[in-house]
């Protein structure tokens, strides 16, 4: 029996069968109602069957995905106001440290995803110091009416 891992918790998970019975157990949902037991059949079926997708989805893939959240991540902390460089430059770095070591590792989106993270570096770049300079325009501002 293999686990699935979710934000509500591990979820164990039992290949699918070649008949159409539910992948559970048996006593293990007979503490619900029929109508919350058949919920929760579907569920597992459906994590079942996911699993069974990302099986058979090239690793690549499924990396490029969650690295496109990491840029996506960093993406939305330079675009709250004022900008979560702090965080921002967490997601780019956890960004460019996977793919310096995946390099020639992640098929066709590799391009794509160079380019991303060339981007939101400049991006991240741009935006710090802006925030220098207006930091620095600040302290003027007070310096000037203090004398």
């Amino acid at each position: 029996m293999s686990s699935l891992w979710t934000p509500d918790g591990e979820h164990n998970v039992q290949p699918e069968s070649s008949n159409d019975e539910p992948p559970v157990s048996s006593g293990e949902f007979d503490h619900l109602s029929p109508e919350d037991r058949e919920k929760a059949e579907a569920m597992v079926k459906e994590m079942a069957a996911a699993q069974e997708r990302i099986a058979k989805t090239p690793a690549s893939v499924v990396i490029s995905t969650h690295l496109m959240g990491l840029y996506e991540l960093a993406a939305i902390h330079l675009s709250q106001q004022p900008p979560n460089l702090k965080d921002a430059s967490l997601a780019i770095d956890a960004l460019g440290a996977v793919m310096d070591k995946l390099i020639n590792q992640l098929g066709e989106n590799e391009e794509t995803l160079k380019d991303a993270l060339h981007q939101i570096r400049m991006a991240y770049v741009s935006l710090e110091q802006r925030d220098k300079t207006d930091a620095d325009l600040s302290e003027e501002d007070v310096n000037s009416e203090s004398e």
